[in-house]
Parts: C-alpha cells; structure tokens; sequence
C-alpha cells in the first residue's frame, strides 16, 4: 500500500470578466425585448412578464460579484445570452482540452512532474463536449502521458470523485502518478435569460496531480482518506443528451436543456447532507473538528458554505478558515473546491489538517482529508 499525495495544483482563468453590472445591464434588456415581443401573451394573463434584475439581488442571493467566461460578447448580447465558440475541426485540440492542458502544465510545473511521466488522467467535469472519444483521452495525448485516461461526470462533485479515484488507484499500486483535470465550461449550460440562475455559473479550469508521497519533489498534503456519498434527487438538473433529437420536442429551445435548479429545496436538503457527511467522514478517522486547519468548500453559493462551516465547526469559522472565492469567480461548479484549495492552502504547516468537500446535482458530496506533510 502506498501513501498517496497531492503534489500540484493548476488554474486556468479566462481573460474575459463579466460584472454584475454588465449582467445586469444586459439581462434587462433582454427582459425589455421580450416583455414587449410577448405583450399580447402578457396582457392577457397566458405569459408573466420577465422582471429585471439587480446587483443587489445577485449579491444578496449568492454572494457572487463577477465570473470569468470564454466568450463575453456572446452572453451580454440581449438578443442571444449564450457565449459563442468558433467551431473547430476533428484535427483541431477541443476546446476543454485546449484549457485543461493550461491548467495540468501549471500543476505539473508545481509537482516538478513531467506529462510523460503521468499514467492516469481523469478529466472529471460537470459537462462534456462530445461523447466521446473521452475528452481525457486528447488530454492525456496532448500531456504526452502514458496510462490510461477516462472521463468522470458526478456534476458539482466530479473533482472529488476523480481524486477519491485517483487517491485509491495510487494506494493499490496500479497507477505511480495520476492528473485529475476539470475543465469546466458552464457559461455553456446556463440558462443566462433565466432571472433566478442568470448570475450563477463562470467558467474555468482545474487540475491536481497526485502522486506517492515517497516520489513527492516539494512541499505537498498527503491524503488522509475520502469518502463519497450519493443520493437521487431532480433538484438539480439538465435534461439535454445524446438522445434529444430522438423525441418529439428533442430540438425545440426547452428551458430543461439548460442547468435547472429548485434552489430552496436544494439549500434546504444539501447543507444537511453535506454537514453530516463532512462529521462522519471526521469522525471515522478520528479527527475532531476543531483540529481542522482549512476546509476548502464547493463555491456555489455563500450562505450554503457559511451554513456548513457553523454545522462541522460548532461555530462561526474565523478569517481564513473557509476561503470563498466565488465572489470573484462565481460557481465553477466541480472546480470551485479546488480553486479555493490552490489559492489558499500554501500557508498550512506540516501536520495541519483540512477538508476539500464538493457538493451538488445527484444529490452528491465527495470529501479528501488531507495533511500537510
């Protein structure tokens, strides 16, 4: 058995940054055009008219106040709201592996690993441009790795889930070093003309190499021990796949082709979940939460993040003992964890302890203790 370890983590940040108010702007006046193109509809009580929004309700409701998006000029369009990508041929990197690759060089480059040297790569995201071949595949040919690669979708947990998998591959002995990448384009799933959710999502990517903790080259956290968990729920949820076009309504412009959410239920029973399975997790290995240094939480939304925090601390958590960055880049959906971890453990000392916790559609929560070595 062999004690795994994370030696590396990368960022991808896009140039382009929409703020609120530049949101705003243009998610009212898509609301304008569409109230007047549908005032027949509106007057006689068959449609409700679209209201505007604000930045105080984006803030007040998320604790967000820009994002980060491939295309910027695509989404603030009133009379489009989705980004726009050049489409690229088959010969061509996709676009995921084109920024997954920036942020597994920037990991690698920290863990002093070479791409050659990587034989497991799991692109482990939210969504997936194509079906296959498996987006980790091109990945793991443009990293020059050897191995093997496969994608992972647990939506939200997805980083997680990939790095309990890696985790566990290490230990056995089958794989030396693995990549766990998650390149998330979610201005690509949001409903942007959507006032409850148009604020949500950002785009982004991750990577974090993991490695024997014997083969580690610097300073790293060596993982005590995941734990994932599982349950169904529609709370969350995107209907669009591979067999839209075989229905009736398949290629209509459906509302439920785009990220959808129940949020009040989904506050109501995800913190829950999450506090509880975060003090189980703890507990089995005999870690009180008060000996946590860190927790680097999924960054969807402030008041979830600030709930569970008091639930696993029995507190309020101090300055600095649970990062949120989402007020800078919104939710990354599975990469917002890992985000919060690269820009905020490099303080921690040898022997201090933390959680990286991940939560969302499934439901699903994943957690990795880790300690500084």
């Amino acid at each position: 058995m062999y004690q795994p370890a994370i030696t590396g983590t990368g960022v991808f940040t896009p140039e382009n940054v929409i703020t609120n108010a530049e949101l705003v702007e243009s998610y009212n006046a898509h609301a304008d055009l569409w109230n007047a193109e549908h005032a027949a509809e509106i007057e006689a009580g068959t449609l409700d008219a679209k209201p505007h929004s604000s930045t105080e309700f984006i803030f007040k409701a998320s604790g967000i106040e820009q994002r980060y998006v491939l295309d910027k000029a695509g989404v603030l369009d009133p009379t489009r709201m989705y980004p726009r990508l050049r489409q690229r041929s088959d010969d061509e990197p996709g676009i995921m592996a084109e920024i997954a690759l920036d942020a597994c060089q920037k990991a690698l480059a920290q863990a002093g690993v070479a791409g050659e040297e990587i034989d497991l790569v799991i692109c482990a995201a939210s969504n997936l441009e194509r079906a296959y071949p498996a987006v980790a595949i091109e990945i793991q040919k443009l990293l020059g790795a050897g191995g093997f690669a496969f994608d992972m979708n647990v939506a939200c947990s997805s980083a997680t889930f990939g790095i309990q998998a890696a985790a566990d591959m290490i230990r056995s002995g089958s794989v030396r070093k693995a990549i766990v990448v998650n390149p998330e384009i979610t201005s690509g799933h949001l409903e942007w003309r959507d006032r409850d959710c148009h604020f949500i999502f950002g785009d982004v990517a991750t990577a974090t190499v993991l490695e024997r903790a014997e083969d580690a080259k610097g300073a790293h956290f060596n993982v005590i021990s995941t734990r994932c968990a599982t349950e169904f729920s529609n709370n969350i949820r995107n209907n669009n796949g591979f067999l839209r076009r075989t229905r009736p309504d398949g290629v209509a412009d459906r509302r439920d082709m785009q990220f959808m959410q129940e949020g009040r239920k989904v506050f109501k029973e995800v913190v829950p979940m999450v506090s509880a399975h975060i003090l189980a997790h703890l507990e089995a290995e005999g870690v009180a939460p008060a000996d946590l240094k860190r927790m680097w939480l999924h960054q969807a939304n402030k008041g979830m993040n600030d709930f569970v925090g008091r639930k696993v601390l029995g507190r309020e958590p101090l300055d600095g003992e649970q990062p949120n960055i989402l007020q800078e880049y919104a939710n990354t959906s599975s990469a917002g964890s890992i985000i919060a971890f690269a820009k905020h453990s490099g303080d921690l000392k040898p022997g201090d302890k933390g959680v990286i916790c991940s939560f969302g559609a499934g439901y699903s929560v994943g957690s990795v203790l880790v300690e500084r070595a």
